[in-house]
């Protein structure tokens, strides 16, 4: 992530929110296909919650890009490492899935103060915390 209270400096674009991390990093490299994906989940709950095609507790990870090809490929990427995605939109859309909103990593946790708790998330309890983000 760039900005923002962990980053590395500050951009306006980023603290007035006429941008998400995401849209600049696509402006930094124009050629390339940014898909955001992974950054709501805490790196330990990706082994420990991955799952099999078809599990009835598999989680679901949001996506959000402007290319189509390119999300669909990630889609791809992530069944094989046990996940269902939910198509969080473009990257102007990403907010939704950044810190401190309800899809943003205690989604994915049994203990918000024990992180190494995990709790699968589905698509539709993703869906619904990606909704409520506003």
């Amino acid at each position: 992530m760039i900005g923002g209270p962990r980053g590395r400096g500050r951009f306006p674009e980023l603290d007035s929110g006429s941008a998400t991390s995401s849209e600049l990093l696509q402006r930094h490299l124009p050629e390339a296909r940014v898909v955001k994906a992974f950054n709501n989940i805490y790196f330990r709950h990706l082994p420990a919650l991955a799952r099999p095609t078809g599990a009835a507790d598999r989680s679901a990870l949001p996506i959000a890009g402007n290319d189509a090809d390119a999300k669909t490929n990630v889609a791809a990427f992530l069944d094989r490492i046990g996940y269902d995605t939910v198509d969080a939109g473009t990257l102007a859309d990403s907010w939704r899935f950044q810190p401190e909103t309800p899809a943003y990593g205690v989604i994915y946790s049994a203990d918000p103060a024990n992180w190494e708790q995990e709790l699968p998330a589905g698509a539709d309890r993703l869906r619904t915390a990606l909704a409520a983000a506003g």
